[in-house]
């Protein structure tokens, strides 16, 4: 269940009023991950890629670990944020390569936010084909609730949302809610479906449900 779509009065009162406090003290649930992506960088550091690099944070961090890094994003307008923000860093190619277009060998291939944008098991595939031995992938995303403990988990990130959002934004912004910059799709597999897909893919990839409405994945290519 859907615990967003409900459509009961008293829960749409109440998931109204957290919706307002929300965008009282905004924080990015994305950008609230890349922390621990770059707690898990593997050893070799030679290339790494950022697909669906969206405005560039991500990849402007990763620039200072890695040789060479890529950031990769269909829309143009995202190409064009993470440029400027990457300006001066001469080890950062940014452009709208798809993964069956990159040449191997990677040593990091991220995805924040991506994966249920794409062909989950051919983008897989396609990781697992660019990465080097102990090269790592590292992914947070998004699932479809579909059993009693993904809801129990959408529930816990509804409570802990706001929380999180006055420990890091705690002088209310101005304004009404600010959408996205970039592409919004909802999920369309299961954490236990994402999760039978990953494995048949990356035997042994580690999976996790985490607060703020997604997971995470990690996976070192064997060698």
């Amino acid at each position: 269940m859907d615990i967003r779509r409900v459509e009961h009065p008293l829960i749409r009162g109440a998931a109204e009023a957290l919706h307002n406090f929300n965008s009282r003290h905004p924080w990015s649930h994305n950008d609230h991950f890349h922390r621990w992506i770059m707690a898990n960088l593997p050893a070799h550091r030679g290339t790494a890629i950022d697909v669906g690099c969206g405005q560039g944070a991500l990849v402007a961090q990763l620039a200072a670990e890695f040789a060479e890094v890529r950031g990769t994003d269909l829309d143009a307008g995202m190409r064009a944020d993470a440029a400027r923000r990457c300006v001066g860093l001469t080890n950062v190619v940014i452009d709208d390569r798809q993964l069956d277009q990159i040449d191997a060998p990677a040593d990091l291939v991220t995805m924040v936010a991506v994966l249920h944008h794409l062909d989950v098991e051919k983008s897989l595939t396609e990781v697992a084909r660019l990465l080097s031995p102990g090269g790592r992938f590292l992914a947070v995303g998004l699932a479809a609730p579909a059993s009693v403990l993904d809801t129990a988990w959408d529930l816990a990130s509804a409570v802990s949302n706001p929380i999180i959002g006055l420990i890091k934004h705690p002088r209310p912004a101005a304004g009404g809610p600010v959408p996205p910059p970039f592409p919004v799709r909802d999920p369309a597999l299961s954490f236990d479906e994402l999760h039978t897909v990953t494995q048949s893919v990356m035997p042994g990839a580690a999976m996790r449900r985490r607060l703020a409405f997604r997971h995470t994945i990690a996976w070192t290519k064997p060698g």
